[in-house]
């Protein structure tokens, strides 16, 4: 039984929703307090055990790469300031071998999985995408990982959403259900409103076997006019059973404003030091706000 070592995450994205900030910085290097999205993204790899990690960059994504290379000056500089705490967090990101390869054209998640075909090879491997933190105990990826050895096929990560919100996502249409796992019937990429076949979306983790290469190299276009990783899926599991596991953890959605502000202002009140002062700068806010609609 070939373990899961590897793992993509693809973060080729133009952002286009965080616009102008993103027309030179990587929506994924945006900071949820002080550290870059893609962070929190790499740690739950790093903390499910995987080995070896391979980003799927595009252009302008040079300081993704920078983030997870040693800052020899710097860290020089904390060291003569005797600043060893924030030593640590610099040098965490380093930590861990990284590599990279550039998706050349925005062709789609289905596209930037495929790119990475001759680094995964012939093994099981991992997908994470960068739009979703999920915070769990244990990693959210470790419980896709362990599905899979149980049954040694793909799985993916699944959490209901309204129906409203059924639209923005990969939804499964479950045959049967083995407490938590779920054996798919079809995978429905962002069906039009009042089509999905449950509320059951998938959550940007995956944990896929080698298979999946040759439905994505047809290239097929989906929705969108993208080569779509949902598309692909439902083919493979046509040819092999592919499971969806509904897992334990809080999920954030930092792929757009309003989520990125709300996961921002959460991460910040778990922190001991910025929670009160957050909190009293909130109420007095809130109570602005309260002044303001009963003047209005």
């Amino acid at each position: 039984m070939k373990r899961v070592r590897k793992a993509i995450i693809p973060a080729a994205g133009l952002g286009t929703r965080f616009l102008p900030a993103t027309k030179a910085m990587p929506k994924e290097m945006l900071p949820i307090v002080n550290k870059p999205t893609i962070q929190y993204i790499v740690e739950e790899a790093i903390a499910s055990g995987i080995e070896d990690i391979i980003i799927v960059t595009g252009k302008g994504k040079r300081a993704i790469e920078d983030h997870f290379d040693h800052a020899l000056e710097l860290e020089t500089n904390l060291v003569e300031k005797g600043k060893l705490k924030l030593l640590e967090e610099v040098r965490r990101p380093s930590s861990v071998d990284i590599h990279y390869i550039r998706q050349k054209e925005p062709k789609g998640l289905g596209h930037a999985v495929w790119c990475a075909r001759r680094f995964i090879g012939d093994e099981p491997f991992a997908v994470l995408l960068g739009d979703d933190i999920v915070v769990g105990d244990p990693p959210c990826l470790k419980q896709l990982m362990e599905q899979y050895e149980e049954t040694q096929a793909s799985v993916i990560g699944v959490q209901p959403v309204s129906d409203e919100e059924t639209t923005r996502y990969g939804i499964i249409d479950p045959k049967e259900r083995h407490g938590k796992l779920y054996q798919v019937h079809n995978f429905v990429e962002k069906p039009t409103l009042g089509t999905a076949p449950s509320n059951l979306a998938i959550m940007g983790r995956y944990v896929l076997t080698p298979e999946i290469f040759k439905y994505l190299s047809m290239q097929e276009q989906g929705a969108g006019g993208e080569i779509q990783l949902t598309d692909a899926i439902q083919k493979l599991n046509q040819e092999q059973s592919v499971y969806a596991y509904h897992f334990d953890g809080i999920r954030y959605d930092v792929g757009e404003k309003l989520g990125f502000i709300l996961t921002t202002i959460d991460f910040a009140l778990r922190d001991t030091e910025l929670r009160t002062p957050l909190l009293k700068v909130m109420e007095e806010i809130t109570g602005k706000e309260s002044v303001r609609q009963v003047i209005g």
